[in-house]
């Protein structure tokens, strides 16, 4: 049974012709065989901020904190440092497995989560390829999940953040909504010729709204001396600081998320189709304010297709009160409904002779205002340009340089914008 989820669609979807290890360090253990994997990785980034208005729930001012609009960091890319211990074994006729996982950041301070170390997986699983398998404790959240493998940044940089942080944002929310890594129970069907099913039950989260100074989840306020590294909610806001606070007050009804993927090859053809949503209800907003709309729902669809050395991916997703960027982040007004949100990317990707794997891509994440709102300030889109290089120096070391353009633009009209360029390199084993 693979329990690697990360690493293993990195390299099958990511760097398909570039050199990723497919296992770690295998130890045979009694009944046991223990799986020790995971990655290192580190780049310099430059940003520089072009204008400077009010975007609440934009991501352009996010690197740019200090008065010259230019910031230089070295933090972790996208996807954070793992540590991840695992281990497989037949037993009664059920594949049982389980994975830990650790994700220490580069930065020195902060965390796009909590603290300067995550810890995004802790699950067990068991089943059998007869009739699938049921899956235990904390993981990738399964709606947009496929979205963010088939990301090229994800071994890179994409959107920034500011210093301290522990990992950057990709292309979150600039074409996708942030899966996240969530409490769940979940069964996946066996593979019947490359069709697989997953359906599931997760954590369910609160509403978290943008405001000047304030963001309020479930019935709880969240001001400035009580989140870290908050001092207004404008263009400077982080997308951990509304998630803390989505996150931090729970609805006594789960989430549904569900999937479903086709994957196919023929000669020299290789492709996946896939679909999948999520339903979450949302309790009030706090501060008097009751919801409206009691049921945040999103769906996406997204297709890969790889021949020849090329690469296309295509991506889409709308939804009804699941906000921008992180699930549930800006998805109600004040006066409790909830607004419309969609958006996509396209990214091409080629492999040189060489094994260098150079990439374009485009993506946009658009919120619209609730029915009977008025917010001159809130994030109407988030649009980003990425062009990447991606060279495998050793078998499992790449060297990777990104470029990206973001745009993020207000309700009433304003824009910021941003320039980042990124190098480093990612190592996996």
């Amino acid at each position: 049974m693979k329990i690697n989820k990360i690493k293993l669609a990195v390299a099958g979807a990511v760097l398909a012709s570039a050199s990723v290890a497919n296992a770690g360090i295998i130890i045979p253990a009694g009944d046991w065989t223990v799986d020790i994997s995971g990655n290192v990785n580190s780049f310099a980034t430059w940003s520089k901020q072009e204008v400077r208005n009010t975007v609440a729930g934009g991501l352009t001012g996010i690197a740019n904190t200090n008065p010259t609009g230019t910031a230089s960091n070295i933090t972790t890319g996208l996807l954070p440092n793992f540590l991840s211990i695992g281990a497989t074994t037949r037993q009664n006729d059920l594949d049982v497995a389980f994975l830990i996982s650790l994700q220490p950041g580069s930065s020195e301070t902060g965390a796009l989560s909590s603290g300067t170390q995550n810890n995004r997986q802790a699950y067990l699983t068991f089943g059998d390829k007869s009739w699938g398998s049921i899956k235990i404790g904390k993981d990738l959240g399964i709606f947009a999940s496929d979205a963010i493998l088939s990301d090229m940044t994800l071994l890179g940089v994409g959107a920034p953040t500011s210093a301290g942080n522990n990992t950057t944002l990709g292309r979150i929310g600039a074409g996708y909504l942030y899966a996240d890594w969530k409490s769940q129970i979940a069964y996946t069907t066996p593979n019947f010729n490359g069709f697989q099913a997953t359906v599931g039950l997760t954590q369910n989260w609160g509403a978290a709204r943008s405001g000047t100074g304030t963001k309020t989840a479930a019935s709880t306020t969240y001001t400035s001396t009580t989140v870290s590294s908050v001092s207004t909610v404008t263009a400077t806001t982080t997308a951990a600081t509304y998630y803390s606070a989505a996150s931090a007050n729970r609805s006594a009804s789960t989430a549904y998320e569900g999937k479903a993927s086709y994957s196919f090859a023929a000669n020299d053809v290789t492709g996946k189709i896939w679909v999948s949503g999520i339903a979450n209800k949302v309790s009030d907003l706090g501060a008097g304010v009751t919801v409206n709309d009691q049921v945040a729902y999103a769906g996406d669809i997204g297709a890969n297709l790889n021949i020849a050395g090329f690469g296309l991916t295509g991506y889409y997703y709308g939804g009804k009160g699941i906000g921008t960027t992180g699930q549930m982040w800006d998805g109600y007004a004040t006066n409790g409904n909830a607004r419309d949100s969609d958006g996509g990317y396209v990214q091409a990707t080629y492999a040189l002779p060489t094994k260098t794997k150079i990439g374009a891509s485009w993506g946009i994440s658009k919120l619209d205002l609730a029915s009977g709102e008025t917010n001159a300030n809130l994030v109407k889109e988030n649009e980003m340009w990425t062009v990447g290089l991606y060279h495998p120096l050793t078998k499992h070391l790449n060297l990777v340089g990104e470029y990206s353009y973001l745009t993020s633009q207000a309700q009433g009209g304003a824009e910021n914008k941003n320039n980042t360029g990124s190098l480093g390199a990612i190592l996996f084993f």
